[in-house]
């Protein structure tokens, strides 16, 4: 019976995924989405792995790439927060909670903010004006409502020891400024319902296990006269501790994880992000990454430290990322476990 819902679930999700991206890539509309803010990753440790992260990530951090590993926290409560200084002075701040609450599931809070840094506005002006103003626009100041968030709860569920199911329902806002018409002042703002919905599953087979997402599913959003989409994206993903496939010692005190990501996203063409993880003692983790077919990341790297302090392990985690044109991305974390 358990088998048999496995099953259904999975297909089910396959069959939506693909529906969904298949209909709205369909005219290849490359670039085209809007709210990509919510693409970036704001994990360092899925960041230094190339972001091949789908089947890697337990309890609070698992929320932003698959829900369903929100199940395999093995504390009461898990919390993490998040850093990154992106590109062009943008700053991303994160948050995510995770309480395990045994047979009955886990559940979920998340939350994320984006400052843009200063943004100056400019409007242009009419014929009438272009003696005052002969650059042919005016200067209108720095900019103050331009920002982005999103807010979210989650839940997941074992459906066996083996197979992990979960989903994020998220409420992503983004403003940006406001239009100077003949008629007055117009807000650029929108607010979108959005979900996400993953599955983990281990085959048996030593650490081997694969998952699936799909994130950012929502309506589109009207801006103007056009119609535009929020980046949706399906992943399946793969990962394999390489040790325990050459080493015949069942206790080990080192992993060295290997993971695979292919990516199927609505605004740009299919993906892959390869990431290897080595872990020693439980303690010190070095990482690295790769993303393939991207515009301008590519390689990255980072390390995570977990200590013990007042008998709770609290982990630090830092990743840098390869930008070629901008200047690398620095990212920060820490988790506590309670």
């Amino acid at each position: 019976m358990r088998l048999n819902k496995m099953t259904g679930y999975v297909l089910i999700l396959l069959f939506v995924s693909f529906t969904l991206t298949d209909a709205q890539v369909g005219l290849k509309k490359v670039a085209q989405s809007t709210m990509n803010f919510q693409l970036v990753s704001v994990s360092p440790r899925a960041s230094a792995l190339g972001e091949a992260f789908i089947t890697l990530g337990t309890g609070a951090e698992s929320i932003f790439f698959n829900p369903a590993g929100i199940v395999e926290s093995e504390n009461h409560l898990d919390a993490k927060l998040y850093m990154t200084h992106w590109i062009a002075d943008i700053d991303y701040l994160a948050g995510a909670l995770s309480w395990n609450l045994g047979t009955y599931g886990s559940v979920g809070l998340s939350a994320l903010s984006v400052d843009y840094g200063t943004i100056y506005g400019t409007s242009l002006v009419s014929s009438d004006e272009e003696v005052n103003y002969p650059a042919g626009y005016r200067d209108l100041g720095v900019v103050s409502n331009v920002g982005a968030y999103s807010v979210g709860v989650s839940y997941g569920k074992a459906i066996s020891t083996q197979f992990f199911i979960g989903g994020n329902v998220r409420l992503a806002g983004q403003n940006l400024g406001q239009s100077y018409l003949e008629s007055g002042l117009r807000d650029n703002n929108a607010t979108k319902l959005v979900f996400d919905a993953g599955v983990k599953y281990y085959t048996g087979l030593r650490s081997f296990r694969f998952g699936m997402a799909i994130r950012n599913f929502s309506s589109n959003i009207k801006r103007e006269r056009i119609y535009e989409q929020l980046p949706l994206i399906f992943i399946m993903g793969a990962a394999i501790d390489l040790f325990e496939m050459v080493s015949t010692v069942p206790e080990r005190n080192s992993s060295l994880t290997l993971a695979v990501d292919f990516l199927h996203p609505n605004n740009y063409s299919e993906r892959m992000n390869i990431g290897l993880e080595y872990l020693a003692f439980g303690r010190l983790a070095l990482r690295a990454g790769y993303q393939t077919n991207q515009d301008v990341a590519s390689w990255s790297a980072g390390l995570g430290v977990n200590a013990t302090l007042a008998g709770r392990t609290v982990a630090f985690d830092y990743s840098y990322s390869n930008f070629e044109i901008f200047d690398g991305v620095n990212r920060l974390s820490v988790g506590f476990n309670f």
